[in-house]
């Protein structure tokens, strides 16, 4: 299936996949024969940006956690983004005032750019929680943070223009494919956290016209240091001054969706707090989905300089991706209600990072036992890092574990454990690293699951 096309091959060929000529897109899989099969037996039939969209590689995994589910199998499946609202219930004000908009009947369309009571509670929020001064004509409320992303691609990005981001992180490729962009990517190590820094950006930006950047990051739960930032920053401000007036400057996507999920002495910084000359290049990705478990309320809100934000909801009323008014009008309300923010806020944080710490000490446990594992600290968002690193040891029926494909299967149906690797996220084929998001856990789970990985472990030689 052409969604298992790897991330590096794409990468080689992937500007000409924007070619219409359906000789040329034939020609480029005829040098990449292992595709070949998917195209010969006719001639796309849909665009060719449709007939090359990589489907998720974490939905490939969810597939074979069903087929064991189905076998009657328990999986601890730690593989998505998302919360059981058993565990993680939105806040209970929210919800009743979810219900309350409901029975008043706020169920025709919102204003294109959301609900103004609601852009102005964003507004507060943000300047009361984050120090950051923006007015609600500067914010645009949408569906979530994913049409938040696509607006700003669509609204910066031109056919061809380079888009800069690290590896591993949540589906820049995708968003610069549907662009039409090309894409130009930094692979970051475990020195760093995972996180990009200046060193490895510096010469890739000339030209570029977007910075895809977050922090806390997905898939790493890792964040950018005050001087990681303010290095990239200054790399950033430093390209713009060599662009003439007429020349479009590069911008930065700061996806901070996790921000307010950040642990022990960890600090969130962006890019506008730490150095004001980035406001006019900066916009934002922000939202309640993560912070309040409100992943399926959908109600996410962008914010950065005005004239782009107007564009994006231009660009977003004709794709209808607003939120739903009924959800607008009782986030606004919520969000307004600073003390139940505050308490939920501190509860969250505390039962996430409870079951962060219990992974990670369990691993390091494993690692004093001699076993190849390990894991970066918890410093913020739902997700471990964690490295299990298999190759070359052998199984019980003999076989040898060469790849991080097989040692991925390994961990599914030895130890009943369902990760992402960090090859999902554009890392290396080669990876033994892997996203642990414990948004579905219980505590229970915890402690099970690791007993179940040193028992899988166990068996390995």
């Amino acid at each position: 299936m052409l969604f298992l096309l790897d991330f590096r091959k794409r990468q080689v060929i992937g500007k000409n996949f924007r070619s219409r000529n359906t000789t040329v897109f034939k020609k480029i899989y005829q040098s990449n024969p292992i595709y070949m099969s998917e195209i010969a037996t006719s001639n796309p039939r849909v665009s060719i940006m449709a007939e090359n969209l990589i489907g998720s590689e974490i939905i490939k995994l969810a597939g074979d956690i069903r087929e064991l589910i189905a076998k009657g199998e328990r999986i601890y499946n730690f593989t998505i983004g998302d919360f059981d609202p058993k565990i993680f219930p939105i806040p209970t004000e929210l919800k009743s005032a979810i219900v309350k908009a409901y029975q008043n009947d706020e169920t025709n369309y919102p204003p294109a750019d959301g609900m103004a009571g609601l852009r102005k509670a964003v507004s507060m929020a943000i300047k009361e929680r984050q120090g950051l001064d923006y007015s609600e004509n500067e914010i645009l409320i949408a569906g979530g943070a994913r049409p938040i992303i696509y607006a700003i691609y669509q609204a910066i990005v031109d056919p061809n223009d380079k888009v800069v981001f690290p590896v591993p992180s949540w589906n820049n490729n995708h968003y610069t494919h549907l662009s039409h962009a090309q894409q130009v990517f930094v692979e970051t190590s475990p020195e760093s956290n995972f996180m990009p820094t200046a060193d490895e950006l510096r010469g890739l930006l000339k030209g570029a016209s977007l910075l895809s950047l977050c922090s806390p990051l997905n898939p790493t739960g890792t964040v950018f240091s005050k001087e990681q930032l303010q290095n990239i920053c200054e790399l950033v401000l430093a390209e713009n001054a060599t662009r003439s007036a007429d020349e479009k400057p590069l911008y930065v996507l700061y996806d901070q969706i996790y921000w307010e999920l950040t642990f022990g002495e960890t600090r969130h910084y962006d890019p506008v707090s730490l150095m004001s000359q980035m406001r006019p290049y900066t916009v934002f990705v922000d939202g309640m989905s993560k912070s309040f478990a409100a992943t399926g309320v959908r109600v996410g809100w962008a914010f950065g300089p005005k004239f782009i934000v107007d564009k994006m909801k231009s660009i977003l009323g004709h794709v209808g991706a607003w939120s739903p008014k009924a959800e607008q009008v009782a986030a606004a309300e919520y969000l307004n209600n600073k003390s139940a923010v505050e308490s939920y806020l501190t509860d969250i944080k505390q039962k996430i990072e409870q079951r962060l710490h219990g992974f990670y000490n369990g691993i390091q446990q494993l690692k004093t036992e001699g076993f190849r594992v390990d894991a970066i600290a918890p410093m913020a968002a739902i997700y471990l890092t964690v490295k299990i690193d298999l190759k070359g040891l052998t199984k019980p029926n003999g076989d040898v574990i060469n790849t991080s494909e097989q040692c991925t299967s390994y961990l599914l149906e030895e130890a009943k454990l369902a990760l992402v690797p960090f090859k999902a996220f554009g890392a290396s084929g080669g990876s033994p690293w892997y996203r642990l998001s414990v948004g579905t856990a219980s505590m229970k789970d915890v402690e099970e699951s690791i007993e179940s990985l040193r028992a899988a472990l166990t068996k390995l030689k």
